[in-house]
């Protein structure tokens, strides 16, 4: 940890003791520290407020509570094994040791990252043994900032699709209705969240992974421009449209985690520099006269179930109360052909990593249909329409940047449809147009991913049906500290909203 942080982290708790004095943190209850912020039991286990005992004692009592109902972290240790490794976080505090950013917070990982002595199965049957050697970037970055890992989150078979359900760990359900889907494919990360299990939680997005589930159980999840997050891939030098990101209940949780995760790692030659300090101290952005681009449903080139509009309206309206001017407005681009270089390309960088387990007629026969719809689909494509898909790709980001040139920020739905029942697959009909894939009706977010720009999902409010839907406040690629300010002044006006939390949380 750099000296700049030690003294930061330094200064919160002495903010923190002056408003929480420690002998006030114990008649909470241990119970009550699965309330607090992650900042906030940070900088109390540093300051020696709270052990890292009681906050894990807290959590693990919560998880045995919950999580039988919703099944979002998967793959733990042993209860035992857990406390001990939060008493050497204490010892390590009372002795002078070096402290992280997160040190002492429990946190389970997306089961599509490796964590070193937990199961690693990606959701596969194939994998359902595998237990990874090693850490991958970003649990390696996580560790060295002090969590104590508790075991992984759930995900959909190889992290496709956006419901989280797979032979080996089961369904994760929606924090505000368990017969109800959570969405994807880091569905166990958001409902671990939005439960109280976890104080942050970390996922990867590729059409929505970050923003759908985040959406659906009322979190924040930040998809983040493409090498601001290294993370481990079949080729450094091709970059996936698949990123990692931080996930939170707030906004200041949010920024705190990604400065964790991000900056250059010397394996990642596309990774970028990241100023850890810059992406942690979030001020909320003035929005008076600042310009949204709203973009719904497209014109309606683009389908959408009854509600799920009208109450991104609705957030909108915070923006415009805080003097933001917002008018529709979409790309100069076809959307049909946009989509069909997602699709294409899609195919193309998916299906070639789980070849292997396709030509293999023992490993095929386990694949999910979804999976072998990808592999076959990249099988007939050529270099030549790589390049082709990848020009579309390119048109289709030039289209957004010149929509920037006149908006500041862009803004779009996390999801087409409502949390779905946990037996449905994926959704046959949206606004009465047929799909035709299992991602289809994930388009208002997979075409954002195309553009390349960061996308902040943020909680917009609930429908008649009392169920949740999010906003994603989009930037230009590699502003995220912008998305990040919109999204603090959006908190701010967005209180009766975001103080709402699931039936039991």
């Amino acid at each position: 940890m750099s000296r700049r942080s030690m003294i930061a982290l330094t200064s919160v708790a002495t903010v923190l003791a002056t408003r929480r004095p420690a002998q006030a943190a114990t008649p909470h209850g241990s119970g009550a520290l699965t309330g607090w912020t992650a900042r906030e039991l940070a900088t109390a286990i540093a300051a020696r407020q709270v052990s890292a005992v009681e906050v894990m004692t807290a959590h693990l009592d919560r998880i045995a509570l919950v999580n039988p109902r919703v099944n979002a972290i998967v793959g733990m240790p042993g209860r035992a094994h857990l406390l001990a490794q939060a008493d050497a976080v204490d010892r390590q505090v009372a002795g002078g040791g070096p402290i992280g950013p997160l040190h002492g917070l429990p946190h389970a990982v997306k089961d599509l990252e490796a964590v070193a002595g937990l199961p690693y199965t990606m959701g596969s049957p194939i994998l359902a043994h595998q237990v990874a050697a090693h850490d991958g970037i970003v649990a390696d970055r996580l560790r060295r900032a002090g969590v104590v890992f508790i075991g992984k989150t759930n995900t959909p078979e190889f992290g496709l699709g956006s419901h989280t359900y797979n032979p080996v760990w089961g369904i994760t359900r929606n924090a505000w209705n368990p017969a109800l889907s959570a969405g994807g494919s880091s569905g166990g990360a958001a409902v671990a969240l939005a439960t109280h299990m976890v104080p942050l939680a970390d996922g990867s997005d590729h059409g929505g992974s970050l923003r759908n589930p985040a959406g659906w159980n009322g979190v924040f999840g930040f998809r983040t421009s493409i090498g601001r997050v290294p993370s481990e891939g079949n080729d450094d030098w091709i970059p996936s449209f698949g990123v990692a990101g931080p996930m939170a209940r707030n906004v200041g949780d949010l920024a705190l985690m990604l400065s964790v995760m991000a900056g250059y790692d010397a394996r990642m030659p596309l990774s970028m520099q990241s100023d850890a300090s810059v992406l942690r101290t979030v001020e909320p952005a003035a929005m008076k006269g600042k310009r949204i681009a709203w973009s719904g449903d497209f014109g309606g080139r683009m389908p959408f179930d009854p509600g799920v509009l009208d109450t991104c309206r609705r957030a909108l309206d915070r923006f415009t109360a805080m003097g933001a001017h917002v008018e529709e407005a979409v790309p100069d681009f076809s959307v049909d052909d946009a989509w069909r270089a997602f699709v294409g390309l899609r195919h193309w960088r998916t299906g070639f990593a789980m070849l292997p387990l396709y030509k293999d007629p023992a490993t095929r026969a386990l694949l999910k249909p979804e999976a072998v719809w990808e592999i076959e689909g990249g099988l007939g494509i050529s270099g030549y329409d790589v390049d082709a898909l990848s020009a579309i790709q390119t048109g289709w980001s030039r289209a957004v940047a010149a929509l920037f040139k006149r908006y500041d920020y862009w803004i779009m739905p996390t999801a087409q449809v409502w949390p779905f029942p946990v037996e449905q697959h994926w959704p046959r009909t949206v606004g009465g147009q047929a799909m035709h894939s299992y991602h289809e009706w994930m388009k208002a977010v997979s075409l954002v991913t195309l553009s390349g720009c960061p996308a902040l999902a943020v909680p917009a409010g609930f429908g008649a049906n009392g169920l949740p839907m999010g906003i994603q406040i989009i930037a230009p690629v590699h502003a995220e500290a912008a998305c990040l300010a919109a999204a603090a002044a959006y908190e701010t006006a967005a209180g009766n909203i975001l103080a709402k939390t699931p039936p039991g949380a």
